[in-house]
């Protein structure tokens, strides 16, 4: 099973999306670190093992992003 090479999120990019997008990019990154995780701990995982650390950071964006939101409308 091969990992695709995922572009890195800019904060700008994902600033421009409506929640549905990030919610939809949210399940995406969460499921390829998931299999990113499996394929570290049966030692299969080659070269991306640096990907792990952004796709984390990606989903704290992301999940940041929606808090902030979600606060704004609180208010």
């Amino acid at each position: 099973m091969e990992l695709k090479q995922m572009a890195r999120l800019k904060l700008k990019a994902l600033r421009e999306m409506n929640d549905g997008d990030l919610g939809g990019k949210l399940a995406e990154i969460k499921a390829d670190l998931a299999k990113a995780r499996s394929e570290k701990s049966k030692g299969t995982l080659k070269k991306q093992t640096g990907e792990i650390r952004y796709m984390r950071r990606d989903i704290a964006r992301i999940l940041t992003i929606l808090n902030e939101r979600k606060a704004k409308s609180a208010k």
